[in-house]
């Protein structure tokens, strides 16, 4: 298993204000879904800030996203390890699978796999 990219969740009801402020140091945006932005630098498409009013797919809002190669294998050894599952391993429409775990100090991390390949 390795970690492809992991991104900050920051919750934001400005999206807009912040694409254009952060245009400024030069991110770019890479999705948008009304409800979650992604930035990211042309330079280096890993280093990323997502923007989310509310997680609209799950019932709660993730704190940080974490990209990896296998996301089931990575579901399952979390689960083997005891850890607690937030939202249940799930296809999403946008091509990605996912779940949400809670990390030791309540943290909700969105793991995730592209199931589409990106360029």
């Amino acid at each position: 298993m390795s970690v492809r990219r992991v991104v900050p969740d920051l919750r934001s009801t400005a999206l807009e204000e912040n694409r254009d402020f952060y245009g400024l140091l030069g991110l770019e945006e890479v999705m948008n879904q009304g409800w979650v932005m992604t930035l990211a630098s042309p330079a280096n498409p890993t280093a990323q800030l997502t923007f989310l009013t509310a997680d609209r797919t799950a019932p709660v809002t993730p704190d940080l996203s974490v990209e990896v190669d296998d996301v089931d294998a990575v579901h399952a050894a979390l689960q083997a390890a005891g850890a607690t599952i937030v939202r249940p391993l799930a296809d999403e429409e946008w091509g990605v699978r996912r779940f949400f775990v809670r990390d030791p100090d309540g943290r909700i991390v969105n793991v995730l796999g592209h199931t589409v390949s990106r360029p």
